[in-house]
């Protein structure tokens, strides 16, 4: 999913959170411009991350890989290429 083409929602980006077990400030772009100027911290509400997130795509740490029922922030790529080389072992 191209989230700069296709929208992402709050819902989307909830489930891919829950599929990958990472909490909202583990997919920020740390050193992201607009991170710095929100002056977003550890401790910002979840909901309001997800909010910022999707409504600023910039802040989202790419790319997250999505099979089945698992979800994986890809940095590195190996990272989702062992997700995928363990899916297609099941």
């Amino acid at each position: 999913m191209n989230y700069y083409i296709d929208e992402l929602s709050e819902d989307k980006l909830k489930e891919l959170l829950k599929k990958a077990d990472l909490e909202p400030h583990a997919i920020l772009r740390k050193r992201e411009k607009l991170y710095k100027e929100l002056n977003l911290k550890e401790e910002t509400d979840s909901d309001k991350l997800i909010k910022l997130i999707v409504e600023n795509p910039n802040l989202l740490e790419r790319p997250i890989v999505e099979v089945g029922d698992k979800a994986v922030l890809a940095r590195p790529i190996d990272k989702a290429l062992e997700m995928i080389k363990a899916e297609t072992r099941t």
